[in-house]
């Protein structure tokens, strides 16, 4: 009989307990605001956060950041809270980017006793908007006074009490703003002369609002309880084991739940923080010489192509050693795996396979060494050289960049959540590095694999839906009950949306998404039906879906209006020949086809003007490569449902190799 794909919270491996025994400091916590104080006790004199391009530059130690916390949670009390009513805190609005003062708001405004409602300041204001009032937040913390302007001519309606600049600008104190606008300095100021009342926070008291996307364009706020929090900054250590004092370069978005949680458990842990930015990578990276980094894998691409692209300008004797070498030593890291079980598969691999790797080790060794010392020596001298493991999530990992990290020497271990499990739900380990798996569920946290349909089990090794149960799942979405009935069962069972398989050792495989939101390789959410049903405004698309999970960018698969096409054509004194057309051979010189560089650069057009032109435009929403679709989407073929809406997983199925090509040649 096949096991059940279901992975018990109770079968942890010896190694990882042992890594969990060395880390009670915060088991017994109550709350996000207990840690700090422990933090401080234990690493006072540590450097906690470094930023070099703040103007000036921003150097605090554990001692220095935590009192600016209490200062902060300090001054906002006095500025005037309300009490925490049925473990749900007044929400202050916290919208800003990566920066010291982030976390010290952040973690301020929750040793106040306050919720707060957290998104990125580039939004764009109708979203910030909606958030503030959606949250029924009572106070509004911001980057700077242009944030503030442009929420200004929406702010009127709101119950806002209060509004915090963390900048040293000049604030607003013009008359048509009726409540007090602060200063960070101000802030600061009221908290030296009050005293910090202790707020009444439990594990189950809400910590945080994260609005994600939700399926009718409007955000959902997903509510993160202190406890949800401290399950990721008491188990993380059982994945990575940093000590105090390692560097770990910051890039990711703390509004994301990802980066934020990511902070959370390095300053748990003793780390010194180093903010850094796409423009500044490279040279932070040597300069700094982090021993983590935490980010998306778009991070790991963009470092994968810079390498290939030098690789291209080298002289052609030079590029063929290369290709060599890396043909070589993928060999040789493959045949590690087989020698390790570390290969995708039902079954371990057998003892005949395990001698012909060891042999192919042996024999391949020496030319990977050589491999190591004339290019991939060098790879990791530009991460800086001191780089133990590098943490991955809010996408999967192209499996061509997964080898050559590997072969470079470069240890990446891949993590798998959502926005609604705080986020970690499983994560590779360094000892069990399964490249192509999302890893093995953290402690304390059951994954099960389901039919989507029947919601009953299904055997080890067969491709279901994806649920997950464990304290970091998330309290519910805010004031939105059926949405939260949708996504947690009455016994707890969260559901991801995502389809994958477990493998006879407890990893999970992620295939697909079975709702419809596109995460692209940076950890943006992207909806479709909203850009679907904007493209659709073009009289020249009778249908489309999107594509691109785990892409860079947003791709289409495109059903035109043959009839709007051929009018069009016949204006630009064209005729265009239709799929499936009788008439063969060659193109006469006024014949075009769906190929042709002119319709191709019609519906480049069309797309362009039809994604920008929406309301609440992002860049991420723009649409990269496109394929064009003779058949239409039917019931009769099985791509639409009764109600007519588009199968994406049996779309995605039938044009998979004509989606991979299109991504591959983009």
């Amino acid at each position: 009989m096949n096991r059940i794909a279901s992975s018990s919270p109770t079968t942890i491996d010896p190694r990882e307990k042992a890594y969990l025994k060395q880390q009670p400091e915060y088991r017994s916590i109550e709350s996000l605001a207990e840690m700090w104080p422990q933090t401080r006790s234990r690493f006072g004199d540590i450097l906690a956060l470094f930023d070099p391009h703040a103007k000036p530059q921003v150097k605090l130690t554990y001692r220095q950041l935590v009192d600016r916390m209490e200062q902060f949670a300090a001054g906002v009390q006095a500025l005037g809270l309300p009490a925490i009513a049925d473990r749900l805190p007044p929400r202050v609005a916290l919208f800003a980017n990566n920066s010291p003062l982030w976390i010290i708001a952040d973690s301020g405004l929750i040793m106040a006793g306050a919720a707060d409602v957290v998104r990125g300041s580039d939004a764009d204001a109708e979203e910030l908007l909606y958030i503030l009032k959606h949250s029924g937040s009572m106070a509004l913390v911001v980057d700077n006074r242009a944030v503030l302007n442009k929420l200004r001519p929406g702010l009127d309606d709101l119950p806002i009490q209060w509004i915090v600049l963390l900048s040293e600008e000049e604030p607003i104190r013009e008359q048509t703003l009726p409540v007090p606008v602060l200063t960070y300095s101000e802030v600061m100021a009221k908290g030296a002369k009050a005293q910090r009342q202790p707020a009444p926070l439990k594990r189950d008291t809400v910590a945080t609002l994260i609005y994600t996307s939700g399926t009718t364009g409007f955000p959902k706020g997903v509510m993160l309880t202190h406890g949800n929090l401290l399950h990721q900054i008491t188990n993380l250590s059982g994945v990575i084991q940093p000590q105090p004092g390692d560097r770990l370069l910051s890039i990711l978005p703390t509004w994301h739940t990802f980066g934020r949680t990511g902070e959370y458990f390095c300053f748990s842990q003793g780390c010194t923080q180093i903010y850094t930015n796409l423009r500044s990578l490279k040279s932070d990276f040597k300069e700094h010489q982090p021993q983590f980094m935490v980010a998306v894998p778009r991070l790991w691409e963009s470092i994968y192509d810079g390498v290939q692209k030098q690789f291209r300008q080298q002289p052609a004797n030079k590029q063929k050693l290369v290709n060599t070498l890396l043909g070589f030593s993928q060999r040789y890291v493959e045949a590690g795996r087989t020698l390790k079980g570390l290969h995708l598969s039902a079954h371990p691999p057998r003892v005949k396979e395990k001698g012909v790797a060891a042999i192919q080790r042996v024999l391949l060794w020496p030319l990977h060494a050589i491999g190591v010392q004339l290019v991939y020596k060098k790879v990791r001298q530009a991460t800086g050289g001191k780089l133990k493991y590098a943490i991955s999530g809010g996408g999967s990992l192209a499996m061509h960049i997964e080898s050559f990290l590997e072969i470079v020497g470069l240890q990446v271990l891949v993590g798998y959540g959502l926005t609604e499990t705080s986020p970690v739900l499983t994560a590779r380990r360094f000892w069990h590095n399964l490249r192509g798996s999302a890893g093995r569920p953290l402690a304390e946290t059951d994954i099960r694999i389901v039919d989507p349909e029947t919601r009953q089990p299904l055997p080890i090794g067969e491709k279901g839906l994806v649920l997950a149960r464990g304290p970091q799942v998330m309290q519910g979405y805010y004031q939105n009950p059926e949405a939260t009935r949708k996504a947690i069962d009455p016994e707890g069972w969260f559901d991801t949306g995502d389809l994958g398989w477990m493998t006879p050792g407890r990893d999970l495989v992620l295939t697909g998404r079975a709702k419809d939101t596109i995460v692209l390789t940076n950890g943006e959410n992207i909806e479709p039906q909203p850009i679907e049903d904007a493209c659709l405004r073009s009289p020249y698309i009778s249908q489309i879906m999107l594509v691109g999970q785990d892409e860079r960018s947003l791709g289409a698969l495109i059903v035109p209006d043959f009839d709007a096409l051929e009018k069009w054509a016949a204006a630009q004194n064209l005729r265009l020949r239709l799929p499936g057309s009788e008439s063969g051979g060659e193109l006469s010189p006024d014949e075009i086809t769906l190929e042709s560089p002119q319709v191709r650069e019609l519906f480049r057009q069309e797309l362009n003007r039809e994604v920008k032109n929406r309301p609440s435009y992002r860049p991420d929403d723009r649409i990269g490569p496109f394929r064009t679709i003779a058949e239409p989407f039917s019931m009769d073929n099985g791509l639409l449902t009764q109600t007519l809406k588009i199968k994406r997983p049996v779309v995605m199925e039938r044009y998979r190799e004509a989606i991979a090509d299109m991504f591959a040649r983009s």
